[in-house]
């Protein structure tokens, strides 16, 4: 059985609870509305404006004037969902982050030492609350993607269980907008074929479905019959580390993507070194609002998990496709792959000296996000990306 845990508003809600006078007002976690800033994350009661996250802030800011936007502290975040692991680690090894907050776990052999896979989810989420003052959705299904839906149905601080014999009949009724990776523009597609429910579209013909979304028109038909053979990979196992986003709208602001790759990059890198892994391929995935989608790979020289350096081979993947007046991207997403098994770096005459300079910033970096988290560190493009 697999649960998926979701934090609620994960980084408004810890800016609500470190700031307990901004409970019940509108708030965002974002970028300066006056530079080209984006939201980050909306808590609910900015949510009840039509605000999300991806909406620029100057629109955000237009929809509810009297808004609070703070900008991000992107450390202290990652140090609070490094606690959050910690507890799912107690109950499973076989944890699969998806971002800084939430996560697949795969808790079919944990019952022995824990209880029912219920039981688990519930004890995880009271853990959540006592320990951390958060809230999170748990979904409990047999697969992946049941169990993420679960999760989704029930926000906030919902807890919902899916088995094999009733899913069909809780999906069925679905409207697809709530489908995996369906935003309001493959909405909009599928609704001009008449596909509203899930019931619609796994009962739908193959054809049109191809001709729209080509092979990930199959993926949907069949995440809508609640089929998902994917396992949970933990890091340490996994051939790829990744990170990826849908936005609630389109973006067609570079200077937006950017920031949003960055963000992306700096979370796979943490990752890696958290799991003592370097990578030689970077690989950037791009989907576009008219749903095509191109992921574009460069091989290093060497395998690293300096940020630096993989955001540099990124950055140009992703200004190289973009087209000079894009349609919008609707997804990004960034990984690394090429895990390297051949012991430390081999030492380069030139450019030694910045390798161990950003890897030491690396290892500051993170040593003091996890140690002080408020006071925690951030390059001068995350800053600077903060307050656009």
């Amino acid at each position: 059985m697999i649960l998926h845990i979701d934090m609620d508003a994960f980084y408004a809600s810890i800016e609500e609870r470190d700031r307990p006078g901004l409970r019940d007002k509108p708030m965002v976690v974002g970028g300066n509305p006056h530079k080209r800033g984006v939201v980050a994350a909306a808590n609910y009661a900015a949510r009840s404006y039509g605000i999300h996250s991806a909406m620029p802030t100057a629109q955000a800011k237009h929809l509810c004037p009297h808004l609070v936007v703070l900008p991000p502290r992107h450390g202290y975040y990652a140090q609070v969902a490094q606690h959050i692991r910690d507890i799912f680690h107690r109950y499973t090894p076989l944890v699969e982050p998806l971002s800084l907050d939430e996560a697949f776990l795969d808790v079919t052999h944990s019952h022995r030492l824990f209880g029912e896979p219920v039981d688990i989810g519930r004890r995880i989420k009271r853990e959540i609350r006592a320990e951390l003052q958060l809230t999170a959705s748990v979904g409990v299904a047999p697969n992946k993607f049941l169990a993420k839906t679960a999760s989704e149905a029930g926000k906030p601080d919902g807890f919902l269980v899916l088995d094999a014999a009733g899913a069909q009949a809780f999906l069925d009724p679905l409207p697809v907008s709530k489908l995996w990776g369906v935003g309001k523009a493959g909405n909009r597609h599928l609704q001009k074929l008449g596909i509203h429910t899930f019931s619609d579209l796994r009962t739908a013909p193959c054809a049109p479905l191809d001709e729209l979304f080509g092979s990930w028109g199959r993926q949907l038909q069949e995440l809508a019959r609640g089929r998902d053979d994917r396992p949970v990979v933990p890091d340490h196992k996994a051939k790829s580390i990744s990170h990826e986003t849908t936005f609630a709208e389109d973006i067609t602001d570079v200077v937006a993507l950017r920031g949003w790759l960055l963000d992306l990059t700096r979370q796979v890198a943490a990752r890696l070194r958290r799991n003592q892994l370097r990578g030689r391929t970077v690989h950037v995935k791009i989907r576009f609002s008219n749903f095509r989608t191109i992921t574009r790979s460069y091989t290093l020289a060497q395998s690293t998990d300096v940020t630096q350096e993989l955001w540099n081979a990124g950055l140009p993947l992703l200004m190289r496709n973009l087209p000079l007046h894009t349609r919008g991207v609707r997804l990004l997403g960034f990984s690394v792959s090429g895990f390297a098994a051949d012991g430390p770096r081999q030492a380069d005459l030139f450019s030694e000296p910045a390798t161990i300079k950003q890897t030491r910033l690396d290892t500051v970096s993170d040593w003091i996000h996890a140690r002080f988290g408020p006071a925690s560190l951030a390059r001068a493009a995350e800053l600077m990306h903060a307050t656009e």
